[in-house]
């Protein structure tokens, strides 16, 4: 059977977030208790009360994999996203935001989520003068997300369906994950997904690997995430357990690049970072590398050409504040005589 040809390059699935960042100094990251470098999940109450306590800041639209799409979206890719909003002003902002990006975006708003104590999800992030942020997300509407909202169509008209592992929590959005998968195979599509973080990894390590194994043909990860799915800090061990169980993978090891491998290490390319004069803010720099990574896979490139990609979008936005692209990713890869397709 000839299969028909994508009209997207990638369709996320994920945590429909405004992050709201400002910067901070460590002592007061210990006044908040907040542990340096961590995501954690608060309730309304804590957020109201975090967000009172920060500095002023700047919101964005974002969340995990809605700044990957943006990212696609920025090289001139063909994007789409699938994520639960609520019908109240920050809702908007980020509908707004994300069709502006150049990605459709058409999933129901919830309806009454303010009234109903699941308004939009807002995320805070406070980036410490090295660049380091610290999250504290409250997710609301964002986790509501269920599998009535998952366009069968629109997956299977999607080269690759990209998955948060944020999103994971929830045991109706972990439903919708598998119907994502489902619909993507049935259209002959590829399943890839985030682990987004430690955390979530030490929360689901054995339910994840099951869906690894099961579901997923790409997975993308840093460094400790890789270790905590795997419980070893040898990464070597850890890479050949992981090329074990999926097609391709993508290791992120911050200033020393990436690692990119095949299933039983039939490739292995080590990409450098692209260099950075200084490093501003890290949110979204993992986003971004997912964004050039997997556009470079949907439109057929090697290993190595997809990561030199996910190292440059990542190099572009550690480099000003928030975790979407400022400049344009096409126009950059283009300067730095990279390839966006096969």
């Amino acid at each position: 059977m000839t299969q028909i040809p994508a009209s997207y390059d990638v369709c996320a699935v994920g945590n429909a977030i405004v992050d709201v960042l400002a910067p901070c100094d460590p002592a007061f990251l210990t006044a908040q208790g907040l542990t340096p470098g961590s995501m954690q999940l608060v309730d309304a109450q804590q957020s109201a009360a975090l967000y009172a306590a920060m500095a002023a800041g700047v919101e964005a639209s974002g969340g995990s994999a809605g700044n990957t799409v943006a990212g696609v979206g920025s090289f001139g890719g063909r994007a789409a996203y699938i994520g639960k909003v609520a019908d109240d002003t920050l809702g908007g902002v980020f509908t707004h935001d994300i069709r502006a990006a150049g990605v459709a975006f058409d999933t129901l708003p919830l309806k009454d989520g303010a009234a109903s104590g699941r308004a939009t999800g807002v995320c805070m992030i406070n980036v410490t003068p090295d660049g380091q942020r610290t999250m504290c997300t409250f997710l609301g509407a964002a986790n509501q997300l269920e599998v009535a909202d998952i366009d069968a169509a629109l997956i299977g008209a999607s080269a690759i369906v990209y998955l948060e592992g944020y999103l994971f929590d929830p045991a109706p959005a972990r439903a919708a994950f598998e119907a994502a998968a489902a619909a993507a195979h049935a259209a002959g599509r590829k399943v890839a997904i985030t682990l987004s973080d430690s955390f979530v990894v030490h929360r689901w390590r054995t339910e994840l690997l099951a869906f690894i194994e099961a579901s997923a043909d790409i997975v993308l990860a840093n460094e400790s995430e890789l270790h905590a799915l795997f419980e070893t800090e040898d990464f070597d061990q850890a890479a050949a357990h992981l090329g074990r169980i999926v097609e391709i993978a993508a290791v992120t090891r911050g200033a020393a690049g990436s690692v990119v491998f095949g299933r039983d290490g039939a490739e292995r390319v080590e990409v450098a970072a692209f260099p950075v004069d200084k490093v501003v803010d890290t949110t979204g720099a993992g986003d971004q590398y997912a964004a050039g990574f997997l556009l470079g896979l949907a439109r057929g490139l090697s290993l190595e050409e997809a990561g030199k990609l996910g190292s440059l979008a990542a190099s572009e936005v550690i480099a000003h504040w928030g975790p979407r692209p400022m400049t344009s990713l096409e126009a950059l890869a283009r300067e730095a005589e990279l390839a966006l397709t096969a």
